[in-house]
C-alpha cells in the first residue's frame, strides 16, 4: 500500500483541526496540496476516511485508522529524533504530553519552566484529558509522554514526579473551613458533588475505608463544574490537594482524615520505544522529584 507520511500527516492534521483550510494553514501547505494528499490516501485505503462538511467529520473507516495514522507519525518522529541524537546534533523537537487537568493546574508549570530553561530546543503541546483518555491516548500514540495516576504496574521507565492527598472542598464560609483537619463522616449533611472524570473509584475506596456510606449527590463531567457548584452553596466535594490551584478566592480545601493519597507518574508508552527527548525530559523532571521523594525505574 504506497502511503506515505505526508499523507499520513495530512490526514491527521485535518482530523485534529476540523477542516482543510486550518490544516493547511497548521502543516503550513497550500490547500490544494493537503486536499491532493488526503484525495491519495483515499485512493490508496479504497475508502473515504473524512466527510467534507464543515466541520470535517471522520468516516468510520477514518475513525479505525486514525490511531494507527498518529501511532505511525510519533514513531517516525522518534526514528528522526532517534538517528539526530546518535550524530550527536541537537535537534528541535515537538512533544506532545497528556496530562489531567489538576497536574496541568498544580504542577505541570513548574515543569514547563524547567524544561523551556534546560531544553529551549524542545516544543511542549500539553493535552488535558481524563484519567482514561490518557492512557488510551499515550498508547496509541496520539501523545508522546503522559501523567498517569497510580498507574498498576508502575511503568517501566516511569518517574514518580510527586505524591498528593484527596481533600475536602468547601466554601470559606462553612463550618469546616480553617479545621486543620476534618473525618470523612463530618461531610456526610452535606450533598457530595462529584467529578466522573477519573475521581469516581477513589472516592468509593475512601468511603470504604473509613466506613461510611458512598452517598453522592450528583455525578458531574467538568472538574470546573463542580467548583462553580461548591461555590454556588450547593454542596461539598473531595478533590486531590494540587486543585488548589484551581480554586476561586470563595473555596478552600480542608485535610481528610483517613488520608488517601495518588502517585503521580510521568511516563512513554509501554508498547513502543520513548522519543529520545521524552527521556531527556523525564530525567529533567527527576532532579526536581529528587527533593520530594520521587523515584524512577530503569529503562
Amino acid at each position: 500500500m504506497a502511503v506515505t507520511l505526508r499523507q499520513l500527516a495530512v490526514f491527521a492534521a485535518v482530523a485534529e483541526h476540523g477542516g482543510f483550510g486550518a490544516a493547511a494553514t497548521a502543516l503550513g501547505l497550500g490547500q490544494s496540496s493537503v486536499s491532493h494528499s488526503l484525495a491519495a490516501l483515499e485512493t490508496a485505503v479504497h475508502g473515504e476516511v473524512v466527510r467534507r462538511a464543515t466541520p470535517v467529520r471522520l468516516t468510520p473507516l477514518g475513525e479505525l485508522l486514525l490511531p494507527h495514522a498518529r501511532a505511525t507519525l510519533t514513531a517516525a518522529r522518534g526514528f528522526d529524533a532517534a538517528a539526530t541524537t546518535y550524530a550527536g546534533t541537537a535537534a528541535t523537537a515537538t512533544i506532545s504530553l497528556s496530562v489531567p487537568p489538576t497536574v496541568a493546574r498544580g504542577l505541570l508549570p513548574g515543569l514547563l519552566r524547567l524544561w523551556h530553561e534546560r531544553l529551549p530546543q524542545v516544543e511542549i503541546t500539553v493535552f488535558e484529558a481524563v484519567d482514561d483518555e490518557i492512557a488510551q491516548w499515550l498508547e496509541s500514540g496520539t501523545v508522546d509522554a503522559s501523567f498517569l495516576i497510580d498507574p498498576d504496574p508502575f511503568p517501566v521507565g516511569g518517574l514518580h514526579v510527586a505524591t498528593d492527598a484527596y481533600e475536602a472542598v468547601v466554601r470559606t464560609d462553612h463550618p469546616l473551613a480553617g479545621e486543620p483537619q476534618v473525618d470523612l463522616a463530618d461531610l456526610l449533611d452535606d450533598p457530595l458533588l462529584v467529578t466522573t472524570s477519573g475521581f469516581v473509584a477513589p472516592l468509593e475506596h475512601l468511603h470504604a475505608t473509613a466506613g461510611v456510606p458512598y452517598r453522592p449527590a450528583r455525578h458531574i463531567r467538568e472538574l470546573a463544574t463542580v467548583l462553580s457548584m461548591v461555590e454556588a452553596g450547593l454542596g461539598v466535594a473531595i478533590l486531590p490537594s494540587l486543585a488548589a490551584a484551581m480554586l476561586p478566592d470563595a473555596l478552600t480545601l480542608v485535610p481528610l482524615r483517613p488520608r488517601l493519597e495518588r502517585r503521580l507518574v510521568l511516563t512513554g508508552p509501554t508498547t513502543r520505544p520513548w522519543h529520545p527527548s521524552v527521556v531527556t525530559l523525564r530525567d529533567l523532571a527527576a532532579d526536581l522529584a529528587g527533593t520530594s521523594g520521587g523515584r524512577r525505574t530503569r529503562r
